[in-house]
């Protein structure tokens, strides 16, 4: 059966008073760390005779990925944020059974008409666009961070850890990742590993959802509006510091102007998340999440590394990103640690 009437059969069960159903567009989306992202143009008749249209996400797991995730965690965040400030893709259906389509998936709705490749924000005719794209990208990451957690979907699969042991929790993880996938000793990522463990960080004025891969790229947008966040992959509870260090890291700086993924001044952009969410950014704690975003990116490039090198992962892009940003962060990582 190829995959595309696989994609019919499962719909087919799944959309209720679904006949006739048809798969008129099907194609895989390029990019993700995590997760092969495929669109679907569905047409059907529904009781009665009436025609339906519909465009559908499917995030399939993939056979090697940058980063090993549990998808009904991915899931869960993005059922947290339905209906809510955070502008999200509405979650579908979450499917472990693996005769459906080879391996386990989720489901959720299209969002049409956007574009979210970061190279369009560089382009001069976006230009009058970029600072209102920066308020929404920060005034959204302060939404993140001032949502209650308390009942939230996501904490069915993740744990809350105390505002003391956020940053311990994530560099034990991160660590480990390191410790898993490294093909040669790394010994920058090491003294970052030990200078992050003797100046540890205030505990987390806050516990919140921590969206963990938030940055330009990862949203859908449409001039300076944001319909969607996307690939939440990586999303946990912890510090919200993690999140706008990880935004400022260099390797998103596209534009290579200082400027966070191309379009955000970092102090202006912190301006507005203070501003928003009604929290103060401790400058040395952000220091310390901004020295910690070096070192798990790090942990994500060994991972692509280590998987094309076992010969789990065919794909050469994923090869090519991955030894290439490995060198970069490197230098990243010194520049954070005042080493360069």
């Amino acid at each position: 059966m190829s995959f595309e009437d696989a994609v019919a059969r499962y719909f087919t069960a799944r959309l209720h008073d679904a006949h006739d159903l048809a798969v008129t567009r099907l194609f895989r989306i390029p990019g993700g760390a995590s997760r092969e992202t495929w669109s679907a143009d569905l047409r059907w008749l529904e009781s009665g005779g009436k025609e339906r249209k519909q465009g559908f996400i499917i995030r399939r797991d993939p056979e090697a990925s940058l980063v090993d995730s549990d998808r009904r965690v991915e899931f869960d965040f993005y059922r947290s944020f339905a209906d809510s400030l955070v502008p999200v893709p509405r979650p579908l259906f979450l499917e472990t059974d693996t005769t459906w389509l080879e391996r386990p998936f989720f489901v959720m709705e299209r969002i049409d008409g956007c574009e979210s490749q970061f190279q369009a924000l560089l382009e001069p005719g976006f230009a009058p666009h970029r600072d209102g794209l920066a308020r929404r990208m920060y005034e959204i990451l302060a939404d993140i961070a001032r949502t209650p957690i308390d009942g939230l979907p996501a904490t069915e699969s993740s744990e809350v850890p105390a505002p003391d042991v956020c940053w311990r929790r994530a560099l034990d993880y991160w660590e480990g990742v390191i410790d898993a996938y490294e093909l040669e000793p790394q010994p920058i990522a090491r003294a970052g590993i030990r200078w992050l463990r003797k100046h540890p960080p205030p505990p987390a004025q806050r516990v919140s959802v921590v969206h963990g891969d938030y940055r330009t790229g990862n949203f859908l947008y449409r001039g300076e509006r944001i319909d969607g966040i996307l690939d939440w992959e990586m999303a946990h509870f912890g510090d919200p510091l993690e999140d706008i260090a990880w935004s400022f890291m260099p390797a998103w700086q596209w534009a290579r102007d200082g400027k966070a993924g191309g379009i955000a001044d970092p102090d202006e952009a912190l301006r507005i998340w203070e501003e928003h969410s009604g929290l103060r950014v401790d400058r040395t704690a952000l220091h310390w999440w901004a020295v910690f975003s070096c070192v798990k990116a790090q942990g994500i490039w060994l991972t692509g590394a280590r998987q094309f090198a076992d010969g789990r992962a065919q794909d050469i892009l994923l090869a090519f990103t991955s030894y290439w940003l490995i060198n970069s962060q490197d230098r990243f990582l010194l520049q954070a640690l005042g080493r360069l």
